[in-house]
């Protein structure tokens, strides 16, 4: 993992409350270089909480309209469980086009790559990246930085559960069934490219998958993830 990575994340686990992650989120969109970065989420009382770097203005239009109902974001990253670029979302209905065209007007850039996050109780979260650039130059930032976009994601989820809480004890995080599938191919010894293959997703997708289920194990390297899911019965190869 990167120094200045590393370095967020030994900040983050520093902070205390709300106000400290916005800060953070703040440096971290310095960081990256990137428009925006974005936290949002809901926990299993229905109760929101957001750590961004969109103009207050546009927040509360897009709370006023209730743009949640129609936002493709929103509702795509809801039904998945891997990082998804906004170009892959169906942004076709007229509404949606205007809503776009609104989301433009008030700084918003034309690229944007979030990571749905499903935590303890039935909690939501979304992490995103947002920037104004080319597809060509999107392709490459997230190409080259999805892997630590999802473990600080996953980081600063726990962060904000640990704030709401007011402790630094969490439940374990069970894994997806997804997950577990990608634990239990390569604990077979199977590469990645067949075990993608036989769960029939692209390698990329096989990462993510991983890369999250490790972060929940709390472990140092795929191995140990695999070791550690086996040793605590979650699967059995």
């Amino acid at each position: 993992m990167q120094t200045k990575i590393v370095a967020f994340i030994e900040r983050l686990q520093q902070v205390t409350t709300f106000d400290g992650i916005q800060r953070l989120i703040e440096q971290l969109r310095d960081l990256y270089q990137v428009e925006h970065l974005i936290y949002h989420s809901v926990n299993s009382a229905g109760e929101p909480y957001a750590a961004l770097t969109y103009s207050l203005d546009w927040v509360d239009h897009y709370l006023e309209q209730d743009y949640g109902r129609i936002d493709p974001v929103v509702l795509g990253c809801y039904q998945r469980f891997h990082p998804v670029d906004w170009k892959r979302l169906d942004w076709s209905s007229k509404r949606v086009r205007n809503f776009l065209l609104e989301a433009s007007d008030a700084g918003i850039g034309n690229q944007g790559f979030s990571i749905p996050i499903r935590g303890p109780n039935g909690q939501f979260a979304l992490f995103t990246v947002n920037h104004r650039c080319s597809d060509e130059e999107w392709l490459r930032f997230t190409d080259a930085h999805v892997r630590d976009l999802l473990l600080i994601a996953h980081y600063v989820n726990q962060k904000a559960l640990e704030v709401e809480r007011g402790t630094d004890r969490l439940p374990d995080q069970s894994l997806s069934p997804r997950e577990l599938d990608a634990l239990t191919m390569l604990g077979m010894g199977k590469s990645r490219g067949h075990a993608a293959e036989i769960l029939s997703i692209s390698e990329h997708t096989l990462r993510v998958y991983i890369e999250s289920a490790r972060f929940k194990l709390g472990a140092a390297n795929t191995t140990h993830a695999v070791a550690l899911a086996m040793a605590r019965g979650k699967i059995i190869v």
